[in-house]
């Protein structure tokens, strides 16, 4: 992550995410990123590999790159 980021977030964040090329790919991370505890939603946009995660409490970051690794996708910091 970017030093100046702050490692927990609350609300609405957008991450990018490389190597998603299908809708597998998406079905794959939205259902990682979704069983991470307070995620409420999960909107993906392959077109631009970008992954919108809203949060009803806060969610520490690096959470969010473990279920998109879990995936098998890399978060861009």
């Amino acid at each position: 992550m970017l030093s100046g980021t702050p490692r927990t977030f609350i609300g609405s964040t957008t991450f990018g995410v490389t190597g998603m090329t299908c809708a597998h790919c998406v079905r794959a991370v939205t259902e990682e990123i979704s069983g991470v505890a307070g995620v409420e939603s999960v909107t993906v946009d392959l077109a631009t590999g970008s992954v919108t995660v809203t949060v009803s409490r806060p969610v520490d970051r690096a959470a969010i790159a473990d279920a998109v690794d879990e995936a098998g996708f890399t978060l861009v910091p």
